[in-house]
């Protein structure tokens, strides 16, 4: 079968790495099922696994795609969750299992015209999303969902902030907390990404570090250092920030002074768990939320679809369709 693998690491020119080859079909084991790949979603995570960065070299070469939705041998249509991890290591959190690992990072990926996942990692596709629409959703969009819901605990009427309007956890904690009765504000650097947020569903979207109308009870934070300052000063007394990455950097100023006198509460969020990946499906089943594709390709025009996420001229997903 054609996959795209991850064969060497690059810094500087990463797609380098990433070759399109025939490799066998897997087969699955006790405990394991194959999956037909209908479609898999390209992420910033692919690309980082050939930059060689937070990726262990010894497991290249590997199957890159992280995101995938098929059908398995037996006609079921499927999402695949992409933590792979044991729930009792993690004191029922899989999250929490210290030898979790995303779909890619040990195991072969979605990159291809077959996969074998855990039992456990299937979940059932939503009748109303296409198979390109379903495998935008089980990085991005779990990740959002567990930030927004599980730890941030939001409910109709909050109002949240939501940092670096563009990125997809960005986008889809903007569409599903505004689908859920949120008041969300956003902030970007360019017009065309608060745009997008507006379209997204925000109440209004602002220059990053601008004042906002109000103080909000969370702040969902994925860009980190430069971002950091602002996002404490906009919380509420008592109110959460969020925080699933650091893409400006890791080590910005604490403001522990305000922290502890404004009670404000700073929570980490890597992941999800298979309930939340469920969860957020029927949410989108319940609300007819769709997220948004930028462009469907096939396997082998893949380094195409890198290429532009990585020049950032993408409003939206890159979908690799198998047929």
């Amino acid at each position: 079968m054609l996959a795209a693998v991850a064969v060497r690491q690059n810094a500087d020119d990463p797609l380098s790495g990433l070759e399109l080859r025939d490799v066998p079909v897997p087969q699955a084991g006790p405990g394991w099922t194959r999956v037909k790949v209908k479609a898999s979603s390209l992420n910033m995570h692919d690309v980082w696994t050939l930059r060689g960065i937070g990726h262990d070299p010894k497991n290249i070469p590997i199957i890159l795609g992280c995101d995938v939705a098929g059908v398995t041998d037996k006609g079921r249509e499927v999402v695949v969750h992409p933590i792979i991890a044991d729930p009792d290591a993690g004191r029922g959190d899989e999250t929490l299992d210290p030898n979790r690992a995303l779909l890619s990072e040990r195991h072969d990926g979605g990159f291809a015209e077959y996969i074998v996942v855990p039992d456990r990692c299937l979940v059932d596709k939503p009748a109303h999303l296409s198979f390109e629409e379903a495998a935008c959703l089980p990085v991005a969009w779990s990740t959002a969902y567990r930030m927004l819901f599980t730890q941030a605990s939001v409910t109709a009427g909050d109002k949240v902030l939501v940092q670096g309007a563009g990125g997809g956890v960005a986008s889809a904690a903007i569409a599903m907390a505004a689908a859920a009765g949120v008041t969300v504000y956003a902030t970007s650097r360019t017009e065309a990404k608060r745009q997008l947020a507006l379209e997204l569903g925000a109440h209004a979207a602002f220059e990053s570090g601008a004042r906002l109308p109000e103080r909000v009870d969370a702040v969902i934070e994925t860009v980190g250092e430069a971002t950091w300052a602002h996002s404490l000063r906009c919380l509420r007394p008592g109110g959460a920030i969020v925080i699933a990455g650091a893409t400006s950097g890791t080590a910005p100023d604490a403001d522990l002074g305000r922290v502890f006198y404004q009670q404000l509460r700073v929570l980490g969020s890597t992941g999800s768990t298979r309930h939340e990946t469920a969860a957020m499906l029927r949410l989108l089943a319940s609300t007819g939320l769709r997220p948004r594709i930028d462009r469907v390709l096939p396997l082998e025009r893949i380094h195409e679809g890198f290429q532009a996420m990585i020049d950032g001229e993408l409003h939206g997903k890159v979908v690799i369709s198998v047929p």
